[in-house]
């Protein structure tokens, strides 16, 4: 095991560098630069005083040093400071992280609470009316974009049945019920796809485990059904959909960013939608490599679960 994570590691370190060059890459080819976004207009076109600020943030200098100088600070927790607040990116991130941690695993919850019951009765019954049910529930689900979801889902149960707040957010520790009030549309909107997709997982993999050998030799035991499914073949059959959850978790945090705007929630998808509009380059930067790591690290984490579900991979 110990060697597994190693080489998981290994693998991560080299793509934590190829993800840092990238951010750094796409934010250093934007039109304009730092100087003339703190300057404004009128500031840039002031020779003197942009030479002397691009001088200041080390922007004379070669691409490849400022990006070493990026990544010293980085390495540090030292992100930059953000050019349209004047806060420093690093705790900015913190503070906005929660409210997207929140959000992410509530869907997450949601998307394995409705799923995998859905999808092993569409696999219990194949190709009957349950099955067919199912299929147009994930289907639907799936092509249903999240946004509008949820603006569907404030028309309804804010504006009309009048049930719950329809924007805002309250941290959990400080008001447990009135934060999940506030999350629940929002988390139900952005689980909205990963559920359709997660549907069709949990039933493909339910079949294929059902056509088994070992399961045709439970049932000529005697066995129950319900014994056959539950203690024999939904452990195996749920390896798969454990990867995709992982996945998927890394998946919901770049997802956020339009519910988020939606339901007015201050987390790291609208920090980054307004640092887009307000061309705040050095929080975008910061954005993009947190976003990229967070996605990596679940990757890993979920290979390490996997491969302790399943020595083979470990061996392997």
């Amino acid at each position: 095991m110990l060697g597994y994570l190693l080489r998981r590691l290994a693998s991560a370190a080299v793509v934590v560098v190829l993800v840092s060059i990238i951010a750094f890459a796409i934010v250093s080819v934007l039109p304009g630069d730092t100087a003339a976004a703190l300057l404004g207009e009128e500031g840039a076109r002031n020779s003197e005083r942009y030479q002397l600020l691009r001088q200041e943030l080390g922007l004379d200098q070669p691409i490849v040093v400022r990006y070493f100088t990026w990544v010293a600070h980085a390495v540090t927790g030292d992100l930059g400071q953000s050019l349209r607040t004047g806060e420093q990116i690093g705790p900015a991130i913190l503070a906005r992280a929660v409210p997207t941690v929140q959000l992410a695993i509530m869907a997450l919850l949601i998307s394995v609470v409705i799923a995998i019951p859905v999808g092993v009765i569409s696999s219990v019954y194949y190709r009957r009316f349950p099955d067919h049910l199912g299929t147009l529930f994930a289907l639907t689900a799936i092509a249903t974009p999240g946004f509008w979801f949820g603006i569907m889902l404030i028309m309804l149960f804010s504006v009309t049945l009048r049930w719950l707040p329809p924007s805002g957010y309250l941290p959990f520790f400080q008001d447990p019920l009135g934060s999940l009030q506030l999350m629940f549309m929002p988390a139900l909107a952005l689980a909205t796809g990963f559920t359709g997709v997660l549907i069709r997982q949990v039933r493909s993999s339910v079949l294929e485990v059902l056509n088994e050998d070992y399961i045709t030799t439970a049932r000529s035991k005697g066995l129950s059904p319900a014994k056959v499914l539950f203690g024999h073949a939904l452990r195996n059959a749920l390896l798969p959909v454990v990867t995709l959850v992982g996945l998927q978790l890394g998946a919901l945090f770049g997802g956020a960013a339009t519910v988020e705007t939606v339901f007015s929630i201050p987390g790291l998808g609208r920090l980054a939608v307004d640092s887009i509009f307000f061309r705040d380059f050095t929080m975008i930067q910061a954005l993009m490599l947190v976003l990229a790591l967070t996605v990596l690290f679940a990757s890993v984490l979920t290979d390490l679960v996997y491969s302790r579900i399943d020595p083979r991979i470990r061996r392997g």
